[in-house]
């Protein structure tokens, strides 16, 4: 545990449970903000925080996800780690109960928990962002071999981060190709365009890619995995007939004993300002939320405006900052990543952008900042979105 800095007068405690980039990136921006107004603790029971995003490049070579302290990036954020799981939450007398602890009391507590992920086809394997080395090295294998010629990767109906699939399919057809191999390879999803949470233009870039690419796509859906080897889409062309079948895993909420969750799959909703409805002094940020994009920059764009709220709470002299989504995306292919950029109403692109050239800064995968200014200081930068060349 980092040490506290204490000063004559109490200040807010800030309680913020969780491991991950909207924890991390509430509790940067809330030392920024707040400043010695806040008292940060950190409960989150894991012992890293794992940049997720680069694990689609695990399969193929590309080095293991990159994993970093969480002792240290709550130090960094003036925070105390305390490694334990939350239990159950009392909001009447702002206290969180931990397993093989006591409980921690707060004046303000922020939910950022993330999702829990579950399997939806029983006929498909469904892929683990922690296990996909283990779960697609034998099948690039059996593709540089041709033994595997026709693979379906399957995005489920409701709540999921479609783009994963589709750097995994591109980059096995890349690493196909390179070995003088063309497997067949679909991707089956509820979307009626290729990423159509970015937009047209975006869509409209991507959906060439696929073609260049010999990626088929079938969209506009249901998909289903009806037995081994085979997928369909309610709507679509029938029955394909494949060797694998790969799958997104389904998300629901962390559920939270004694936070009522507010819409289906436990999700929480919350107000503009990050304040889970109807429960004072508890907020939430990130895919726990109702928000229906499960992305981390959206989740670090919503732990930064809860950040400001719980920093003006604690008397800090800020500005409200609520929270404007701008979905940030980097595609890896398999070459030059291609970059995408929407702003967000409701969940749907009012605008978008597309370019093999960086739409933003610094370019990341996950849209941070503070995480990111933190991760590059203390660590020097070793998340920049590669370029993934094909590789043996």
């Amino acid at each position: 545990m980092s040490t506290q800095h204490l000063t004559d007068e109490p200040r807010f405690r800030v309680l913020i449970a969780g491991g991950g980039v909207a924890a991390l990136e509430a509790a940067l921006a809330l030392a920024d903000r707040g400043g010695e107004h806040v008292q940060t603790t950190l409960l989150a029971p894991n012992s890293e925080f794992v940049y997720r995003p680069l694990a689609v490049r695990e399969p193929f070579g590309g080095g293991h996800a990159a994993r970093f302290p969480l002792a240290q990036l709550a130090h960094a954020a003036g925070a105390t780690h305390v490694q334990r799981h939350l239990e159950w939450v009392d909001h009447f007398k702002r206290l969180v109960h931990t397993r093989g602890g006591p409980p921690i009391s707060y004046d303000a507590l922020l939910l950022a928990l993330g999702t829990r992920m579950y399997s939806q086809y029983r006929h498909a394997t469904t892929l683990d962002p922690a296990r996909l080395d283990q779960q697609l090295h034998g099948l690039i294998q059996d593709v540089e071999a041709g033994y595997v010629k026709r693979i379906a990767f399957v995005v489920p109906l409701g709540f999921s981060w479609p783009l994963p699939v589709y750097e995994l399919a591109l980059m096995t057809a890349t690493r196909g190709a390179s070995m003088g191999m063309a497997p067949q390879i679909t991707i089956l999803t509820p979307e009626a365009e290729p990423l159509e949470v970015f937009g047209t233009p975006a869509s409209d870039a991507v959906a060439r890619l696929l073609a260049r690419h010999g990626v088929k796509q079938i969209g506009g859906g249901v998909p289903q995995v009806p037995a081994a080897r085979r997928v369909r889409i309610n709507g679509g062309p029938g029955e394909l007939y494949v060797d694998r079948v790969f799958a997104l895993p389904s998300l629901h909420g962390h559920a939270v004993p004694g936070i009522p969750s507010t819409v289906s799959h436990g999700f929480i909703t919350t107000t503009p300002q990050g304040q889970v409805r109807a429960i004072s002094g508890v907020f939430a940020a990130g895919d726990i939320t109702s928000y229906p994009v499960k992305q981390g920059g959206i989740a670090a764009q919503q732990a930064a405006a809860v950040a400001v709220e719980l920093a003006g709470l604690a008397g800090a002299s800020t500005r409200a900052a609520p929270f404007q989504p701008i979905l940030r995306g980097a595609l890896l292919s398999g070459s030059e990543p291609l970059y995408m950029q929407a702003r967000l109403i409701g969940g749907r692109p009012a605008d978008s952008q597309v370019s093999r050239e960086p739409l933003w800064e610094p370019a990341e995968k996950i849209d941070a900042p503070y995480l990111s200014a933190a991760l590059a200081s203390l660590y020097d930068g070793r998340v920049s979105v590669p370029t993934l060349a094909p590789t043996r």
